[in-house]
């Protein structure tokens, strides 16, 4: 593990020693890199990935890229994510899964359960809940406390290169509402997404260390296991945190209301199950955006 100091006595910066002896084996056998700042931690492992495939070095293993600022972070959609040092864990993980690249269906979900065990290792308040919105949101208390981004560096017949970022709030979550509607106003339409939530809501001394150590641990016993099996085995921990179980949803694509229906749950592929007007309907992970229906006037 490395890291360049940008600010040595900064109390949120991350602790090594500490991450080192609480993700004891990722710490041991990942590769991870700690910096400043970047554009994007997953540009950043995309391009890594890439050069090693050219390079023809075997797949290794997992790769982690963290940095307390990120200049071009960016959600799904291409929706900016923003965060002051020291209020977000931003990071992302590069790996290869043995899986043809359709064998990803319902990787985004599998992750998001991963967030929620990693949560479950953090000393959260009792009244805390901890919930998740299809296709890659956790929340918090109905806010948004974190976001996956996952992207695919390349892919063979038995095998694909993934990047899975994260970006967790820690704290600043006031801040951050008003800073993600400035940034996302012309890119997204008015009321658009959760109101950003942040971990201190739950756990006043929430710190860098200890979230990216869970994370870590999560991430450790998650991705093999996807590896294995794909989706199946999450599904139900993903059924029992849905956020917007039999909730009337709507489905959004480029601002225009598509269709709307009651949230069902997802199939073993991770596609959103709606009981729409039309009939029955499954929606494959990224091809719309869901929402909370509204009454129509």
């Amino acid at each position: 593990m490395n890291s360049t100091p940008f600010a040595p006595d900064a109390p949120w910066r991350i602790d090594l020693p500490r991450l080192a002896a609480l993700a004891e084996r990722p710490a041991r056998d990942w590769t991870i890199d700690i910096v400043d700042e970047t554009g994007s931690t997953n540009a950043d492992l995309m391009e890594q990935l890439r050069a090693s495939r050219r390079d023809g070095a075997r797949a290794p293993a997992p790769v982690v890229r963290v940095a307390y600022s990120q200049t071009a972070g960016r959600g799904r959609r291409g929706r900016a994510w923003l965060a002051e040092p020291g209020n977000a864990l931003l990071m992302s993980v590069g790996c290869v899964l043995k899986r043809p690249i359709e064998g990803l269906s319902g990787l985004s979900l599998a992750i998001g359960t991963a967030v929620l065990d990693a949560l479950a290792r953090l000393p959260l308040s009792p009244s805390a809940r901890p919930a998740l919105k299809w296709p890659n949101d956790v929340l918090l208390d109905d806010g948004k406390l974190a976001g996956i981004l996952i992207e695919t560096a390349w892919n063979a017949p038995d095998a694909t290169a993934v990047v899975i970022g994260i970006g967790l709030n820690l704290h600043g979550a006031e801040q951050l509402a008003a800073q993600v509607d400035d940034a996302n106003r012309i890119a997204a339409s008015p009321g658009q997404g959760a109101t950003p939530a942040a971990l201190a809501r739950a756990w006043p001394d929430a710190n860098l260390t200890d979230t990216l150590a869970a994370l870590l641990n999560a991430l450790d016993g998650a991705l093999p296991r996807f590896e294995a099996e794909g989706f199946r085995p999450f599904r139900q921990r993903w059924l029992d945190a849905h956020a917007w179980a039999g909730r009337e949803v709507a489905l959004i694509d480029q601002g225009m209301e598509v269709t709307r229906g009651i949230a069902a749950g997802v199939d073993d592929g991770g596609q959103l199950l709606i009981d729409a007007p039309e009939g029955p309907r499954a929606v494959a992970t990224g091809e719309l955006t869901l929402r909370l229906a509204k009454e129509r006037p």
